[in-house]
């Protein structure tokens, strides 16, 4: 996050003409509009949890969401603490800001909403913000998209995201160097093990796995598990239909065709 070694922007997911970001961290704005996915689109915003790497751009996504406040819309979906706060930390949202959405959900383990025709559930996490929540994205005919945030390794971890045809591990650390309540790649192919998802994306890297090269450690991962994987690059596409298709953000770069 203090380097922007790597992007923390978030994830932009679209279905038809349905927009949602996930994790709006540093830069979301600026790189959202980089890669032409205006923030004023958008019908639903998520937060994880209360870590600003995961939420600090959430206000300025909610003023355009409302068309620069003009107007109740939207949904913003995130765990108690960032609404509201508690003792330790938050709240990420300001009391004007939460005026400005159409519909507040509180995600707790286990809690789900629709947002037109995709449903979110909340999946339970171990992290130092105990709200912190994972989300399982069901989409009509393209399967169920599982995102862990942050979290450390539980054993029923992976049977949580059991039936994900695309399964997005927040994966700090490289293998043999674990972090408490982070995934490393030692617990991520653990995590594959259990719940035996049809694409794996690893992302959320710190300087130790991008000093180890993610790309190295997600072809480890894939021939571990025989699991496709790939290591999230900035501005990477990609695009679930009858296959799953990874492509990056040029021209040449070649895109993988996963039969999944």
């Amino acid at each position: 996050m203090i380097t922007q070694r790597r992007r923390t922007a978030g994830i932009r997911l679209v279905h038809g003409e349905t927009h949602v970001h996930i994790d709006p961290g540093p830069g979301a704005l600026v790189f959202s509009n980089w890669a032409r996915l205006s923030p004023q689109k958008l019908d639903a915003l998520i937060v994880s949890h209360c870590h600003p790497d995961h939420y600090s751009d959430a206000e300025v996504f909610i003023e355009a969401m409302s068309h620069g406040a003009t107007r109740s819309r939207g949904t913003l979906a995130a765990p108690r603490n960032v609404i509201y706060g508690n003792d330790d930390i938050g709240p990420g949202i300001s009391t004007y800001h939460r005026s400005l959405v159409e519909r507040i959900e509180l995600l707790s383990p286990g809690s789900l909403f629709q947002e037109k025709e995709l449903k979110v559930t909340a999946v339970k996490s171990s992290h130092s913000d105990p709200d912190t929540v994972g989300l399982r994205i069901d989409a009509p005919n393209l399967g169920c998209v599982g995102y862990t945030s942050d979290t450390g390794y539980f054993p029923e971890l992976g049977d949580l995201y059991k039936g994900v045809r695309l399964l997005i591990l927040c994966t700090m650390r490289p293998r043999g160097q674990p972090l408490h309540l982070h995934l490393s790649t030692d617990e991520a192919q653990e995590i594959v093990d259990q719940a035996q998802p049809k694409c794996v994306v690893l992302t959320h890297f710190g300087m130790k796995m991008l000093n180890a090269n993610p790309e190295i450690e997600a072809v480890f991962l894939e021939d571990e598990t025989s699991v496709p994987t790939v290591a999230a690059r900035d501005g990477m596409r990609i695009t679930l239909d009858e296959r799953i298709e990874v492509s990056g953000p040029r021209k040449k770069d070649e895109t993988r065709i996963i039969e999944a």
